[in-house]
């Protein structure tokens, strides 16, 4: 019913920048919080930057000053721009959505993912 489509992954060398999108569709009421969250080989997957239906943000302490997430309500679509980009950035980047819908209960809130994208930053 919902699913969030991710683009803008790819290779760039240390020091580039690339700039992730994710938007959602479907049977959406509304969308609480969006992030983005990344996972290397062999590592578990982690929070890199989230950002609420108001626009307040967290990033990870090791992305601070580098990347920014941003969204567009009207687009149900997040951002995530990357910048001075180093190795330890390389990782499958997923984004996610605490997504409302509208049920014949009431309303509903379900975390949905997006299918990832790659970033590989080269030395």
């Amino acid at each position: 019913q919902v699913q969030l489509v991710e683009s803008g992954g790819g290779v760039v060398q240390t020091g580039g920048s690339l700039r992730l999108s994710c938007a959602a569709s479907g049977s959406i009421f509304s969308i609480n919080a969006m992030g983005w969250y990344r996972q290397a080989p062999g590592k578990q997957r982690a929070l890199v930057a989230r950002i609420s239906s108001g626009g307040s943000t967290y990033y990870l302490d090791s992305v601070k000053g580098r990347f920014t997430i941003s969204r567009d309500n009207a687009k149900n679509t997040v951002y995530l721009q990357m910048n001075t980009l180093t190795p330890d950035d390389t990782a499958v980047y997923y984004c996610s959505a605490d997504v409302l819908t509208a049920q014949a209960m009431g309303i509903n809130e379900y975390r949905y993912w997006g299918q990832g994208t790659q970033v590989t930053v080269s030395s």
